[in-house]
């Protein structure tokens, strides 16, 4: 299938890229819209793509990967649809529902699959999260799932929880990376130079995720392997719960999913 890209934010940049990095679409069978704009331009250029107006875009691709912001939707979809034939939608914006989006296009029956991919994408190792419409095919599921799935995992769930996900693995990232650097400046509060702790604490995170996938076994019950009677690890896990990180986290996954929400 050519697939054509509007829009190229870091969410739709980084599923892209991604996935023409792993092999698993090809360079020739990507078209970038809105070609007067400079991000798409760049875009186009770092990964040898071809850039092409409205109506070449309309009319040679397959599927379309919208990756422009909520308020974005409508006027682009209005425009890129203008008495064109209705394509399968592949949306990256926060927020927005299958049915406002499918409505933007002026054709309700519009096949549409709602996603939420995030940035690790970029290196091969996304969570992805989507939904799809009533009016997909299973060829078109199939096509998405395996964009998704080329650049790490995809699990396909209820639209209604699509704002779950962008809180979970959407937004998560962010969540890792203050822990990554928040663990690196205890290691240097503590004597450690720099550069060596945010080595060990990047490692750490990566080697204890990879704990979680690769053995199958409950993070709790790895938590417990760590942690001796008495020890240092029962010491420090006492001091985060002391200073709520666990309920704070879990406040973030609902924040992020309530300002999804909000953005529609």
């Amino acid at each position: 299938m050519t697939l054509g890209i509007i829009g190229c934010g870091k969410m739709g940049s980084a599923l892209l890229g991604g996935a023409l990095s792993q092999g698993a679409i090809s360079h020739d069978s990507v078209l970038v819209g809105a070609p007067d704009r400079a991000s798409s331009q760049d875009f186009a250029k770092a990964h040898n793509l071809t850039l092409a107006d409205d109506s070449t875009l309309m009319e040679q691709a397959d599927a379309i990967l919208l990756c422009v912001k909520p308020y974005q939707i409508d006027s682009v979809l209005s425009s890129l649809f203008h008495e064109r034939a209705p394509k399968l939608i592949i949306s990256v914006a926060a927020g927005m529902t299958l049915d406002s989006i499918a409505s933007a296009t002026g054709h309700p029956d519009c096949p549409v699959i709602r996603c939420m991919p995030n940035t690790p994408s970029l290196v091969g190792c996304g969570a992805s999260g989507y939904a799809a419409s009533e009016s997909t095919t299973s060829e078109q599921i199939e096509f998405a799932d395996a964009l998704l799935s080329s650049v790490g995992i995809a699990e396909r769930v209820p639209e209604n929880l699509i704002n779950a996900v962008t809180g979970v693995s959407g937004s998560g990232p962010a969540y890792i990376y203050l822990i990554i650097e928040a663990l690196a400046d205890g290691g240097v509060k503590n004597g450690l130079p720099r550069e060596t702790a945010l080595h060990l604490a990047t490692q750490t995170v990566l080697g204890a995720a990879k704990m979680v996938s690769e053995t199958g076994l409950h993070p709790a019950t790895l938590k417990d392997q760590v942690t001796s009677p008495g020890g240092t690890t029962i010491a420090a896990l006492a001091t985060l719960e002391k200073h709520g990180v666990r309920h704070a986290l879990i406040d973030a996954v609902t924040a992020a999913r309530a300002r999804a929400e909000e953005l529609a």
